[in-house]
């Protein structure tokens, strides 16, 4: 599992949203590094990570393990990061997520609470799909199985990724993460699709943490919109939520100055 690490402090591992890679966090990081040894993963088929999860793409080396590429799942994911720890030799972490990086936090959550100090959810959620959202994402797997992902999936993904505050004022900011879609690999997308598809509600294993949590939404997500971050701060006994004005599904990037300043607080708080 290929990672970027800097920074010294208070462990903070961070998983980030799809179809990107750990880059997307590279402007929170630098607020936070000198509070934070920063830790980002490539989730598994993604970035620099094999999706056979053994070694960074471009390697060759013998499987390891079993491979999973079959059985596509954030609990897989969520694996990968325990063993990420393991090889790190971090007892325990404080684990943030945004939108899929958020799912599979939760996936760490259920599989191995005594590792988590404490939770940062960024614009995700904890219910399941909906029929129609599930669909959509097998369909958007199978099109990345058939066609690559070269130009459509940055295209249809975009608009509502970013708020309409970026979209209009930032066009660097656009430029970026366009170019971060379109570095990610069709079957790593596929894979990733269909694994978030066949995730299980999560609601229930945020009601029986009960370490600090923070819950942060960009006020012009529509994807994960406010309604779904107050669902989880309300469900964790120690959640708080903040809400980030002017940012979208992706404030690393489109406001890293706001969501560092609540997090650096938060974090100074928690005893790893």
């Amino acid at each position: 599992m290929h990672y970027i690490e800097s920074g010294a402090g208070t462990p903070l591992v961070l998983l980030h949203a799809f179809p990107v890679d750990a880059r997307m966090w590279n402007p929170l990081r630098s607020r936070l590094e000198e509070q934070a040894r920063v830790i980002t993963p490539d989730q598994r088929g993604l970035g620099e990570s094999s999706l056979d999860g053994t070694t960074a793409r471009g390697m060759i080396d013998p499987p390891a393990a079993p491979l999973t590429i079959d059985r596509p799942s954030v609990d897989v994911a969520a694996a990968d990061v325990l063993e990420l720890l393991d090889q790190l030799e971090l007892s325990r972490v404080v684990l943030g997520g945004c939108s899929m990086g958020g799912y599979v936090a939760m996936a760490v959550l259920r599989a191995a609470p005594q590792r988590v100090a404490g939770l940062l959810l960024v614009d995700t959620k904890a219910p399941a799909d909906t029929d129609e959202q599930r669909t959509n994402r097998l369909n958007v797997a199978s099109r990345a199985d058939q066609e690559g992902t070269a130009g459509w999936l940055a295209e249809n993904m975009l608009p509502n990724l970013l708020g309409s505050a970026t979209r209009e004022k930032r066009p660097e900011v656009v430029g970026d993460l366009r170019a971060l879609i379109e570095a990610q690999p069709a079957d790593g997308v596929a894979w990733a699709q269909r694994a978030m598809a066949a995730r299980p509600d999560s609601l229930e294993t945020l009601r029986v943490f009960d370490g600090p949590a923070m819950v942060a939404v960009g006020a012009e997500d529509t994807i994960t919109p406010p309604a779904a971050a107050r669902e989880m701060a309300d469900a964790l006994p120690r959640g708080e939520l903040v809400e980030l004005a002017g940012s979208g599904h992706l404030p690393s990037l489109e406001a890293p100055d706001a969501l560092a300043d609540v997090v650096r607080p938060w974090l100074a708080g928690i005893d790893v």
